[in-house]
């Protein structure tokens, strides 16, 4: 009889440790997919901004070769991360695809210029940055004209910077969350061995002899979350890199690595400091106030 009592108590503190397992866990998963996300901003945001592109338009004189020598002057800028030359034939396609087949039956010579397609590094492309630079490749005497949309830049830069904003405060708000919610779960754990505290309190144990068992099992309690929350995480990329591997290849691996050690961390550390400070709480209680 006293065997499968013993059974059923075994029963019940093993599934209260996997339900708070599991819900650490999911915590936990939030935070770290959240971290990744924040850790990796600034190469998606940069990924964006990279994406605009500055072209420039050569007179009607200027030949492919011009345009050679002008993309090797400007490369030495700094502020070029790719360029591309767009011949004239190129150029005709591409007006093709806009206005329909036969746009060029109106002309006796190909009007399209040659120009150069520029992708600007992501630190330069802000309103001021982009002005300096437009000025600088209009100097050029075989510049006829520089176009790349800013109106689009603004509204990019702004974006970032209010997504960056709502981030940092979506942030601090889920920490606060997850701080709160494993706390909790930790404290229910710890009430539920109140009356075996209470009994330790009654043999002479004195209040670091009770909380070290219970430090040890938070400890790993904190260590199977992360760990489990980790996987999680690395099946939810497995997922984006199959959907969106393009935004999956901007992903820093060193970072990555970073953010699931800090997931395994803040699951041990909140669960230890959680369990201590429910453990304490119980030991000053007396004999009455366990029922309530």
């Amino acid at each position: 009889m006293a065997g499968n009592e013993s059974n059923i108590l075994y029963r019940r503190l093993l599934r209260s440790y996997f339900s708070s397992v599991i819900s650490i866990s999911l915590v936990l998963f939030i935070v770290g997919m959240t971290g990744v996300l924040i850790a990796n901003a600034r190469s998606v945001s940069n990924y964006f901004r990279e994406n605009i592109t500055v072209s420039a338009v050569l007179n009607v004189e200027a030949d492919e070769a011009d345009a050679s020598a002008l993309a090797d002057e400007l490369e030495q800028g700094g502020y070029v991360r790719d360029i591309r030359i767009v011949t004239k034939e190129e150029g005709v396609e591409e007006m093709k695809q806009i206005l329909g087949e036969d746009f060029m039956d109106v002309f006796e010579v190909n009007p399209i210029p040659v120009s150069l397609d520029i992708q600007v590094a992501a630190d330069y492309i802000n309103t001021d940055s982009l002005l300096v630079i437009e000025k600088a490749i209009r100097d050029y005497p075989v510049v006829e004209d520089v176009v790349y949309q800013q109106s689009l830049v603004e509204l990019l830069n702004a974006n970032i910077e209010r997504i960056g904003i709502i981030a940092g405060v979506f942030v601090l708000l889920l920490l606060f969350i997850s701080v709160v919610l494993i706390n909790n779960t930790v404290r229910l754990n710890v009430y539920a061995k109140r009356f075996t505290i209470h009994t330790m309190r009654l043999v002479g144990a004195t209040k670091g002899f009770i909380v070290r068992p219970f430090v040890g099992q938070a400890f790993f309690q904190g260590l199977i979350s992360g760990a489990v929350a980790d996987v999680l995480i690395l099946g939810a990329l497995y997922m984006i890199r199959n959907e969106f591997y393009q935004l999956f290849s901007l992903f820093d691996a060193v970072l990555l690595g970073a953010v699931m050690a800090g997931v395994v961390l803040l699951g041990i550390v909140i669960c230890i400091l959680s369990t201590i400070s429910g453990v304490r709480s119980q030991i000053s209680l007396t004999k009455n106030e366990l029922y309530y």
